[in-house]
């Protein structure tokens, strides 16, 4: 399945690719987008299915407003209110997020700890 990620931003952008395969296209609205930009994402992220990742602001809200009206299809994903926005949110909860979306496969898990490796039985 083809899939694309619309964010607000470079950092929020940054912050999911940590979490993310690198084959996941990820775009940016840079703002509130305009008309150009709209048309811009709608040409750039002509794929399956679409997934609108938004900080959880009025800002945020404003611009998945206009996004649901260039993909009506389109999944969302939300970040928590007490979070200042998708790039101050912790990868744990990204990742549960994005595996609540179902997008467990395009997900690139943190290699364990290495002091989860062991246990004291071993010695």
């Amino acid at each position: 399945m083809d899939i694309a990620i619309i964010v607000e931003g470079k950092n929020d952008k940054s912050k999911l690719k940590r979490v993310l395969h690198d084959d996941v296209p990820i775009y940016c609205t840079y703002g509130t987008p305009g008309t150009e930009q709209l048309e811009k994402l709608r040409k750039q992220a002509d794929c399956d299915q679409v997934y609108i990742f938004t900080d959880n602001d009025s800002s945020g809200k404003r611009i998945r407003s206009l996004l649901r009206d260039v993909f009506p299809d389109a999944e969302h994903i939300y970040t928590r209110k007490g979070y200042s926005g998708v790039e101050h949110t912790p990868e744990e909860y990204l990742i549960e997020q994005l595996e609540k979306a179902g997008l467990d496969a395009h997900i690139a898990y943190p290699a364990p700890s290495p002091a989860s490796m062991w246990s004291k039985d071993e010695f």
